[in-house]
This record gives structure tokens, C-alpha cells and sequence, in this order.
């Protein structure tokens, strides 16, 4: 290819997290950035960030994850950058319901199932569909990621809502791995345990020490360079499911 690949990452919230992260360090690599949040202006401000700092980036905002508005903001992005191909994506978007099982409302649940099980196919779909026009790079015609979570694995007093979500991206990404890895697809999920360094982190555990310890949390900037590790991989050895956690995590 003679023109910079795409990265699509889908949820940056803040911009001081994971998504966040992935974006400016993809950008760093050479990639041009499209990002897909909730909400114009934590969106935008990723964007803007990563071409103050010499980067190539746009935002596409949505409003909810649903099929249609996944497909129109990759359909914009695609238009966006006519000349280039879509190489990794990442599925980063989720909502949280910690409560009690009796505590959990139809509400709940069903904001459960559109942002983590229904969004993370309907982005899945479009990234597929993407990869399968693409030519053949590193052994891969792209990348598929998915960040997951410690209760992909394991459910526990207040996360039978939460769960539940991250275990179906886990099986989703399991089975795309399986059927896709013949079409030179490569798909990874990667499971997170244990508090991201993020500034809404910051000021719930309201802990200077938590901050300063390296091997109490997560960084952000690190969780990024394992998924970019991911997508640099050749396909001799490729990683399907990657656990990272900090050095003192009571696992």
C-alpha cells in the first residue's frame, strides 16, 4: 500500500483510557486514526488531540451502537479516506451494571445487551466486512481486537449483568477467530484485570500512592502497546486471547 492504513477504535470515553491510548499510539505508527464514541465532543477532542501532535485522525460520533449507526460511521470513514485500507479496529465501547441480582432492572440488562453484545457484532460485522476488501499485509488482510474484562471469565456478586456481556464478546471473539482466521483475519480478545490508570480511576481512589505504583494498576499507554503487538503479529503465531494484568493484582 502506498498510502497510511486505518485504525477504527470504537470507545475513548475521556480520551484518558484504553481507546484513548490505542488511537495516539496507532498514530505514533503511522496509522490514520477514525474514532468512534458516543458524544461530539469526547470524540473530536481525541482527534484534534492526535493531529496537534503531527498524527492523522477524524472523528465520527455517534449517538448509540447500534447496527445502523456503526455501519453509517464506518461507511463515513471509508469515504473519509478513499485511499486507504482498513487494517485494525477496535471494539473498546461497553457500559457497566455493578449490582446485586435482584437490584438489576429490565433497564439494566437491556443497556447491557445493546452496548456490549449487540454493538460489539454490529462493529465486528462492519470490521469484517472491511478486512475481506483489503489486500494481504504481514501474512493478515487486518486485525480485529476486542477489549475484555476479568468477569469474561468469572462472575461474581455484583457483575452477573456485567458478566454476562463480556462473556459473549469473549465467545463472539472466539468463534470469529475460528471461522476468520482461514481468511487471513486475525482476531484477538484481550482481557483486562485489575484498575485502569484512567482519570475517572484517579479520582475515585482519590490515592496518590495508587497512582505513583506501577505494579498496583494498569497503564493505559502499556495496555496499547500489547494491541499493537497484536496487530504487528505474523501469521505463524498468532495470539487469540491475551491476559494482562498489574504485577500485584490479586489474581
Amino acid at each position: 500500500m502506498s498510502h497510511a492504513p486505518i485504525f477504527v477504535v470504537a470507545g475513548v470515553g475521556d480520551g484518558s483510557g484504553t481507546g484513548g491510548a490505542a488511537a495516539r499510539l496507532f498514530a505514533k505508527n503511522g496509522y490514520r486514526v477514525a474514532v468512534i464514541s458516543r458524544g461530539q465532543a469526547s470524540t473530536t477532542k481525541v482527534a484534534e488531540e492526535i493531529k496537534a501532535a503531527g498524527g492523522e485522525a477524524a472523528p465520527f460520533p455517534i449517538t448509540a451502537y447500534t447496527y445502523e449507526e456503526i455501519h453509517l460511521a464506518f461507511e463515513s470513514l471509508k469515504n473519509h479516506w478513499k485511499d486507504s485500507e482498513i487494517r485494525v479496529t477496535l471494539f473498546n465501547a461497553g457500559v457497566g451494571v455493578w449490582k446485586g441480582f435482584l437490584d438489576i432492572t429490565e433497564q439494566d440488562l437491556q443497556s447491557t445487551l445493546d452496548n456490549n453484545v449487540v454493538a460489539s457484532f454490529a462493529f465486528a460485522r462492519e470490521s469484517i466486512l472491511a478486512f475481506k476488501e483489503s489486500s494481504i499485509t504481514n501474512g493478515k488482510k487486518g486485525t480485529l481486537l476486542f477489549t475484555g474484562a476479568t468477569a469474561a471469565l468469572r462472575g461474581n456478586k455484583i457483575t452477573s449483568a456485567f458478566s454476562a456481556g463480556k462473556h459473549a464478546i469473549r465467545a463472539l471473539s472466539q468463534s470469529l477467530g475460528k471461522e476468520f482466521g482461514p481468511q487471513d483475519i486475525h482476531v484477538a480478545h484481550v482481557i483486562i484485570d485489575g484498575l485502569i490508570l484512567t482519570d475517572t480511576n484517579k479520582k475515585s481512589k482519590n490515592s496518590p500512592e495508587w497512582e505513583k505504583n506501577e505494579a498496583a494498576r494498569l497503564d493505559p499507554e502499556s495496555i496499547a502497546k500489547s494491541y499493537l503487538y497484536l496487530a504487528n503479529q505474523d501469521r505463524s503465531s498468532w495470539t487469540w486471547e491475551l491476559d494482562l494484568r498489574p504485577a500485584h493484582e490479586n489474581w
